[in-house]
């Protein structure tokens, strides 16, 4: 495959791939591939969003529909960033669907509750980690998706490009907005 060849794909992506496409051992190299990136995947959904149990539900639904996806994957982006932007964009999707559900119910105080619930489970007393992820949960959802990439993930801009469709300038400047506003948040909250 020509796109794999540009690609520094380290050898456990390759043998992934060399599975996924022998005939016969497709089922093999997907369980390989979801023991090797749910840990990853799953602790990237949960920096978005706030329940342990719609993070499994969305990790359930990205392995799924990369089972689904892969007979049409390209192999020009690594598998690591193709099933993260699945992921991203079923935690987003699920983001905004219950948004539209806790306004159509009259319960938007709701979200604030559940921001507290995670904030009281991951803070485990140490006040600055409570402020940073309480600061990183009042952001815009796609800017929150870039923050943690990049600042949890370690993610290259290009490999973030990658995940969200996104201009690597474009990247910059909304990490770049996020930043200024943790910052505020978190100097602004100290005692």
């Amino acid at each position: 495959m020509i796109a794999e060849q540009h690609l520094q794909v380290n050898t456990e992506e390759k043998e992934i791939r060399a599975l996924l496409r022998q005939a016969g051992s497709f089922e093999k190299g997907f369980e390989l591939m979801v023991r090797t990136y749910q840990q990853r995947l799953y602790a990237h959904i949960r920096r978005i969003l706030p329940d342990h149990h719609q993070s499994d539900d969305v990790l359930q639904n990205t392995f799924l529909k990369a089972w689904k996806a892969y007979p049409d994957f390209r192999g020009d982006s690594q598998l690591y960033t193709w099933l993260y932007r699945i992921a991203t964009n079923e935690a987003l999707s699920l983001l905004r669907s219950e948004k539209r559900r806790l306004i159509h119910t009259g319960k938007e105080s709701d979200t604030e509750q559940i921001a507290g619930s995670l904030n009281a489970g991951d803070a485990g007393g140490d006040e600055i980690t409570h402020r940073l992820h309480d600061a990183i949960r009042k952001l815009p959802p796609k800017q929150q998706a870039i923050f943690n990439m990049k600042y949890f993930d370690e993610m290259t801009y290009e490999d973030m490009a990658t995940v969200t469709g996104t201009s690597v300038g474009a990247l910059k400047a909304s990490y770049h907005h996020a930043v200024k506003k943790i910052e505020k948040a978190v100097l602004r909250e100290r005692p």
